[in-house]
């Protein structure tokens, strides 16, 4: 967790979805409309030292250039950032994100105009 939130950071997500962190990166950049910082945010300098003194941390950082810090993706900027990509996973968890959310409008329609239950 940073900043009060539950993220996954671009190496992770980037790893996720089949892409390398430097094209997730790229395709951030040139959809910067898209990631909101309520979707995504640069770790500061104290995160990042923070991050790599936890031992509860998945990946050193340490090895990372540190001219770019990471970004760091919450739930919403990991969905929009399969939107972005065009690898095979990205697709398919863009996919099964818009099943997912079909599902859950048509129950929210079906509920709102399902005829009242006789009592």
């Amino acid at each position: 967790m940073l900043r009060g939130r539950k993220v996954l950071l671009d190496a992770e997500l980037a790893a996720l979805y089949g892409v390398t962190t430097k094209r997730l990166n790229e395709q951030v950049k040139r959809n910067a409309e898209r990631f909101p910082k309520d979707f995504m945010f640069r770790l500061s300098r104290a995160e990042i030292a923070a991050l790599n003194r936890s031992h509860s941390a998945t990946g050193s950082q340490r090895h990372r250039d540190p001219r770019f810090p990471p970004y760091a993706f919450t739930e919403h900027g990991a969905i929009m950032a399969a939107t972005t990509l065009n690898s095979p996973r990205a697709v398919e968890i863009n996919v099964a994100s818009d099943h997912m959310w079909r599902r859950f409008a048509a129950g929210l329609f079906s509920a709102k105009f399902a005829p009242a239950s006789a009592t």
